[in-house]
């Protein structure tokens, strides 16, 4: 149905501005709207594949006759008249007509101009026993698996595409040298980039014909941190214990504040974690304290910091993980001899991942392998997406400069989605200028095209996944056969807030911090707070910084509270500074967070925004200067979320709510068998999912800002990775993609991500 009645007044869906299709969804969950013929309990139905519409909450199929109505660009006042015994609504006339309703824009399928043809991959030339009984324990190779397997001597790329087998490919090649050329297992050195991926590499191996776990157990297996630390230990074991190294982030952390007292740099004011992030990319580049060039304060800062890290962790005899591959580096550098030895210890290196290697890793690797130049670098540069730990995909783009007899083998068939998707993501990625020239071909192709749809903002974004996710449940579907994906993790508070309130199961990643919980949005709740309860001690002491106050001020407005009878917010009229005009400042500051709490939830955060002057503090506590996560965008994102809240009182509510839900969740996922995923695209890596939904497919979401900023400034090595980023998240999917472009996002009007060009391209032939 096309009509309901909400507030004693009849509405035409038709009709209604696109701005209230969540409000009226929302009125709907709370029982607010009815049907204009029956009287029962309606519904808007918000999702994907289907056309909004109303529906009876009990009876879902059932359908009224719709009342008679005009064009109308507003609800109409309801007349009721008497039939057959129940009292039913009549609209009355409205003459007047308004063409400037914004329509529903209904989801658009990705077509392709690529027809699908079986493959035809197993017969491959290689005639080699071992994969007989391979096949046998259902390990098949394609013909180009098969020789990325047996092609053991001399340096081998393999451009191990996205669901290519690589993994397979790994430990096929790791059997097969075990088994059929007898090879040493003391001389293989396999390089993974996580624990995990080392565990199930052993694990798949030892599940391969006639492979032993004392030959498995020789290998020299694991992360590069963790193989590298090895041979620190046992040559310089003094130097190296683990009872030096600095495990968690806060003792990192706390060295890094100690330092920064002596450049007097604000605990609250300087973004001690990005200067930790800056830390570590420079150390995965090889770039030391005194060869930085500052090209900002807020970098200069942080050079210094550095400095007085890396100087306190000599005299304490410290280390952290970036210092194990340096240490490593620089032992083996300084050492003739004890390199020659590994040298001649490790005659073959495989490594996992190679498009994510990084300079100090590529540096290890190209010392120990120059004596025999056995590498087989297994990677995919379309999907480099960690520049920010200082991963560089030119060491595999540039192989054969450093490997000139090197082979190079593609790995072109996926076997894990679809054609139509494999065909999507392929005219997608092929707009990137630097990369190795390739095309991915799918194995089956199951009808189902990717889909474009358009939500008016993040709110009715989220309510439109959900809605579809409920659907296929309902149908049969599994919740982990969904994953939602998104470019950071702010992006998916509307998702979560969804979900949190739907009672499906979903996980998160247990490192994602709750939207609420986040330091800018923290500080801004805690302005309205204290503008309702002028004695919270907390909401107090979070807005000090804010206000260019150090916490040591609010002992001081204590005893002003008690000296002057007053509120400890009202105790800032009180306060004596060294500045005559932060004195002045400060008065004028109470009554305007006064003034809040008669605002409506969104007016009040942009008169914290402005007249108190948050943009001010942000600029000088160097949050501005992160390229991903600025302190501005998530006030932006908290005036979003404000929007749906009719007060101070009822925003502050469900912060709290949802900061706790969130805290529940991460514990609740640990148990959950089935669940939804949700995850940033950079965690999702490596994963697969039936269905996926890959949510703000907009400019300045994927691609991010930053990018952009970067290209207009003539550096197009960004973006380029934020398209690879893009291609990793469609081809995390399956079975069913579907990509959210949201037409208004943080507020603003949004233009569709500049990557979906060539889809709408091959939609228009």
């Amino acid at each position: 149905m096309k009509t309901a009645i909400y507030k004693n007044q009849l509405i035409f869906l038709d009709h209604l501005q696109r701005d209230e299709f969540q409000k009226i969804y929302l009125a709907g969950k709370n029982n607010e709207i009815k049907c204009p013929t029956c009287n029962e309990r309606m519904q808007l139905f918000l999702g994907i594949q289907e056309q909004p519409h109303f529906f009876h909450v009990h009876s879902p199929e059932k359908k009224c006759q719709e009342p008679e109505h005009e064009k109308t660009s507003t609800p109409v006042s309801v007349q009721t008249i008497e039939r057959n015994g129940f009292i039913l609504p009549q609209s009355r006339t409205i003459t007047v007509q308004d063409n400037n309703v914004q329509l529903f824009s209904p989801a658009k399928p990705v077509r392709h101009t690529v027809p699908f043809i079986p493959p035809n991959t197993w017969d491959h030339k290689v005639s080699v026993p071992y994969f007989q009984e391979l096949a046998e324990q259902g390990v098949s190779l394609d013909q180009n698996q098969a020789s990325a397997v047996t092609m053991t001597e001399g340096s081998l790329l393999v451009l191990a595409g996205a669901g290519s087998g690589k993994t397979r490919v790994l430990t096929a090649r790791t059997a097969y040298m075990l088994i059929e050329k007898r090879i040493d297992p003391r001389s293989i050195m396999l390089v993974t980039f996580t624990s995990k991926a080392a565990a199930e590499m052993k694990a798949r191996l030892l599940s391969y014909p006639n492979v032993n776990k004392q030959a498995v157990h020789q290998l020299v297996t694991g992360t590069f941190h963790s193989i590298f630390y090895r041979i620190l230990m046992y040559h310089d074991g003094a130097n190296w214990a683990s009872d030096k190294l600095l495990k968690k982030d806060w003792q990192r952390d706390k060295i890094l504040k100690e330092a920064g007292k002596q450049l007097d740099l604000s605990e609250k004011e300087f973004a001690y974690d990005l200067a930790l992030q800056q830390i570590g990319l420079w150390k995965n580049t090889m770039v030391m304290p005194d060869q930085i060039t500052p090209s900002s304060e807020w970098e200069e800062n942080t050079a210094q910091l550095f400095k007085l890290y890396e100087t306190f962790k000599q005299r304490e005899g410290l280390f952290d993980f970036d210092d194990m591959l340096i240490g490593c580096y620089r032992l083996l550098q300084t050492s003739a001899d004890l390199l020659e030895f590994y040298q001649e210890r490790f005659h073959y290196f495989l490594i996992d991942e190679f498009q994510d290697i990084n300079k100090v890793q590529y540096e290890l690797i190209k010392m120990l392998s120059m004596k025999h130049k056995n590498v087989c670098a297994v990677g995919d540069d379309d999907q480099a997406i960690y520049s920010f730990r200082g991963s560089d995909p030119k060491f595999l783009l540039d192989f054969e400069q450093d490997f000139p007899l090197a082979e190079v083998i593609n790995l072109d068939q996926n076997y894990r989605s679809s054609h139509e998707i494999v065909t999507a993501a392929n005219q997608m990625i092929a707009a990137n200028k630097v990369r190795r020239i390739k095309k991915m071909k799918a194995q089956v192709s199951n009808g189902l095209l990717p889909y474009l749809f358009f939500p008016y903002d993040e709110e009715e974004e989220a309510t439109m996944i959900v809605t579809d996710i409920q659907q296929q449940i309902t149908d049969g579907a599994n919740p982990s056969d969904f994953a939602i994906l998104y470019r950071t993790n702010a992006a998916s508070r509307a998702v979560f807030e969804r979900l949190a309130i739907s009672n499906l199961p979903f996980k998160l990643d247990l490192d994602a911090e709750a939207f609420y919980d986040r330091y800018i949005v923290r500080c801004t709740l805690s302005f309205l707070r204290v503008s309702i309860h002028e004695d919270d001690t907390q909401g107090i002491s979070e807005i000090l910084p804010l206000l260019f106050l150090k916490q040591t001020a609010l002992k001081e407005l204590k005893a002003l509270s008690i000296l002057q009878d007053c509120s400890l917010l009202e105790a800032l009229s009180y306060i004596k500074t060294t500045h005559s005009f932060q004195e002045k400042k400060l008065k004028k500051v109470v009554p305007l967070i006064r003034s809040l709490k008669a605002l409506a939830p969104v007016k009040a955060i942009e008169k914290i925004e402005k007249d108190i002057g948050f943009l001010d503090f942000l600029k000088k506590r160097g949050n501005e200067s992160n390229q991903l996560e600025k302190g501005s965008d998530d006030l932006k994102d908290l005036k979003v979320a404000a929007k749906s809240f009719e007060s101070i009182d009822s925003l502050l509510a469900h912060a709290e709510h949802m900061s706790a839900m969130n805290r529940e969740m991460k514990n609740l996922s640990k148990h959950f068998r089935e669940a939804i995923t949700l995850s940033t695209i950079h965690r999702a890596k490596g994963l697969e999912y039936k269905t996926v939904y890959l949510i703000g497919a907009v400019d300045g979401s994927l691609p991010h800002d930053y990018a952009l900023e970067s290209s207009r400034n003539g550096d197009f090595a960004p973006l380029e990775e934020e398209r690879r980023l893009f291609y990793v998240a469609m081809t995390r999917a399956k079975e069913q993609l579907y990509i959210s472009v949201q037409e208004n996002r943080r507020g603003k009007k949004s233009y569709r991500s500049r990557f979906l060009a060539p889809l709408l391209k091959a939609n228009k032939h």
